[in-house]
């Protein structure tokens, strides 16, 4: 049921909920989202309950749960109370999923780390090249011949 407080237009649910109109008509197609009300010219409302349920549906998908499992989770809060060992056990999977992104990120962001300060390492060791002189650098940077 929808909350007779807000009723905001496609582009206002879009803002508010950080996506584009394009992806929240696409969890429209995709069924991950109930069926929104609309005005009596047709055009579609959606509530602070719809609001929530995107952005749970926009953390999913942030932390890369496939489309096909947001449909079974949406499914499975369609079912109500009795379903939520499934939605728990789910939630579990995908948060094991997502402790091993981050410790993947995190290894790779300690490699990048390590390459910066190898690179600073070797610029703060290379001599400072005045260019403002008559002469000009050579070649690999080692000395300079006049101009």
């Amino acid at each position: 049921m929808s909350d007779v407080a807000e009723q905001l237009s496609p582009a206002e649910m879009a803002d508010r909920c950080g996506i584009s109109i394009d992806t929240l008509r696409y969890y429209e197609r995709e069924g991950l989202l109930d069926t929104i009300e609309r005005t009596a010219g047709g055009q579609r409302r959606y509530s602070s309950s719809d609001v929530a349920w995107v952005m749970i549906l926009r953390c999913l998908r942030t932390t890369a749960l496939p489309i096909r499992e947001m449909k079974r989770f949406a499914e499975l809060v369609r079912q109500g109370d009795d379903a939520i060992p499934e939605r728990a056990q789910l939630l579990r999977e995908h948060r094991a999923e997502v402790v091993d992104q981050i410790a993947a990120l995190q290894e790779a962001l300690d490699t990048i780390d390590h390459k910066i300060a190898t690179y600073a390492a070797i610029l703060e060791s290379t001599p400072v090249v005045d260019t403002l002189s008559d002469t000009t650098p050579t070649l690999g940077g080692k000395g300079a011949r006049a101009t």
